[in-house]
């Protein structure tokens, strides 16, 4: 019932920047928080950057001052500014939606991942 695509991955080079976006759509009812989570190969799936409905944030340690996540409630659309990127970030970056139902349940939902490569 609810969807999120993902947009804004690709290849740059180290010191570049790249902006996702995740919009929500469907039978969405009420927002609770929106986030960036990434996974590298063998690694395990680590939350990069979350914002709640009140704008309250949170950011994984290595990215704080290099990303940004932000959110246009009126879209339920959620973004995140990538700069200063490094090899490390090299991940696929997936889309969180933690939902709240009409009829008070909680739902996660997850976006299709986007590839974000930082390469020279």
């Amino acid at each position: 019932q609810v969807q999120l695509v993902e947009s804004g991955g690709g290849l740059v080079q180290p010191g570049g920047s790249l902006r996702l976006s995740c919009a929500a759509s469907g039978n969405i009812f009420s927002i609770n928080a929106m986030g960036w989570y990434r996974q590298a190969p063998g690694k395990q799936r680590e939350l990069v950057a979350a914002i709640t409905s009140g704008g309250n944030t949170n950011y994984k340690d290595s990215v704080k001052g290099r990303f940004t996540i932000s959110r246009d409630n009126a879209k339920n659309t959620v973004y995140l500014q990538m700069n200063r990127l490094e090899p490390e970030d090299t991940a696929v970056y997936y889309c969180n939606l933690d939902h709240t139902t009409r009829w008070g349940t909680r739902r996660d939902y997850w976006g299709q991942g986007t590839q974000v490569t930082v390469s020279s």
